[in-house]
């Protein structure tokens, strides 16, 4: 009991909002970054050629061979591409990589503001606040579509990219779906707990 009462008062909730505000820009600035890796050809992907298959190929190399990667980032998917008559990536293919992985971060980072903003209100103590509901419920649904569309979408651009001649790709996706759904489903919890609880202080304050 003693233990719940010192991480609930009041200084350190203050405090751990703060904290967590600014761990949530980190989380912005960090996804940028990665994004920008992205377009740059820094994406990780299967590649396969009339040489061989490689392993976490990326764009942005000549020797695809090489396994130093500094700099690099995935979608945690199993993407593989093609090279084409040429043993060359095509530009569609390199921006069609960029494209999947964009359709992931930046929901994300929209999501990761919404959260600031409620850590930055609970560290003002403004907290059952009709604001920070539809913050946690835009927080909650772009979860949701990070978790069940952007696979769908990453399915789709790989599909319309195959369609176009000597462009070959090929997506496994979705096995993480779980594990950013139901924290998007409790996210959409809090937000109606929190509107209920605003609506309820106001019942009270007009019974007064």
């Amino acid at each position: 009991m003693l233990i719940i009462q010192k991480l609930t008062n009041q200084k350190f909730a203050r405090s751990a909002a703060g904290f967590m505000n600014f761990v949530c820009w980190l989380l912005i600035a960090l996804l940028v970054l990665c994004t920008i890796l992205s377009f740059i050809g820094r994406q990780t992907f299967i590649l396969h050629t009339d040489d061989g298959i490689y392993e976490s190929a990326i764009c942005a190399e000549e020797d695809h061979a090489s396994y130093a990667r500094f700099m690099t980032v995935g979608t945690g998917d199993d993407i593989h591409v093609w090279t084409d008559s040429k043993e060359q990536i095509s530009l569609t293919v390199q921006l069609s990589l960029a494209l999947m992985y964009a359709i992931h971060t930046v929901p994300l980072m929209l999501a990761f503001w919404f959260l600031s903003r409620v850590f930055s209100n609970v560290r003002e103590e403004r907290i059952f606040t009709e604001q920070n509901a539809s913050y946690l419920l835009y927080y909650g649904l772009l979860q949701i579509f990070a978790a069940v569309c952007v696979p769908f979408l990453r399915l789709l651009i790989c599909r319309l990219v195959s369609f176009i001649p000597g462009n070959h790709m090929e997506i496994s996706t979705g096995q993480d779906m779980l594990n950013t759904l139901f924290p998007g489903i409790a996210f959409l919890v809090a937000a109606y707990i929190i509107h209920y609880g605003v609506n309820l202080q106001d019942e009270v304050d007009h019974t007064l």
